[in-house]
């Protein structure tokens, strides 16, 4: 028969709604309610909800596996599109089912080409000059590539040397003071996060890295 005590514990537990096989000294009851309650804590933790990925994230899951052929390749069918040209930005763009790289050269008075190529077959469109670009953007590209004395493979193999992943994206671009760099986007593909590094032209080093979480 169960004690007084006994019947006031059973009526607090059963109205907090926890679930047990008696009262009284059953701990196999009770080792079932703490698993249970540990079970519920651990689907609302932060671990299980950092598992989804976010639309950047899916984003990039679905384009960088199609990609059948890397930057590099893509970015040397480019400049061999344009006679006499040197790279200034290739970035891998979609749709997932048609992946692409858009590629940018410059012949050395700063005209500047697009070109599309084909990240499955690596083959290269019809190069088209960029029709926006006045006397003052010529000249402020012309200048970067002859100060650039650090090639976008090399920075972007600067870039993977510290985060392993795929390039998606290099760009040659100025720093604050007016010298050549070089933008290079890294996807790592087991979190399919971003790492960006900004990489000085002229001698290869690292100015800034930042990774995208989102």
């Amino acid at each position: 028969m169960l004690t007084k005590r006994q019947i006031l514990v059973c009526a607090v537990a059963a109205s907090a709604a926890l679930t047990t096989t008696g009262c009284g000294n059953d701990d196999k009851g009770a080792d079932r309610t703490a698993a249970a309650s540990s079970k519920a804590m651990a689907s609302h933790s932060p671990s299980a909800s950092a598992s989804e990925l976010t639309e950047d994230q899916a984003e990039r899951k679905a384009l960088v596996p199609k990609a059948k052929v890397g930057y590099d390749k893509a970015l040397d069918a480019a400049v061999k599109a344009v006679a006499t040209a040197k790279a200034v930005s290739i970035e891998l763009k979609g749709p997932a089912d048609k992946p692409g790289w858009d590629a940018k050269v410059a012949t050395d008075d700063g005209t500047e080409h697009t070109v599309r190529v084909d990240a499955v077959t690596g083959k290269a469109g019809q190069a088209r000059t960029d029709a926006d670009q006045d006397a003052d953007d010529k000249r402020e590209l012309a200048d970067l590539l002859a100060k650039a004395k650090v090639s976008a493979q090399q920075a972007a193999s600067t870039a993977t040397d510290t985060t392993k992943g795929t390039v998606t994206s290099v760009e040659l671009d100025d720093t604050d003071k007016g010298g050549p760099m070089w933008s290079v986007d890294v996807v790592t593909t087991n979190d399919w996060n971003k790492t960006t590094y900004d990489i000085d032209a002229t001698n290869r080093k690292i100015l800034r890295r930042h990774t995208d979480h989102d």
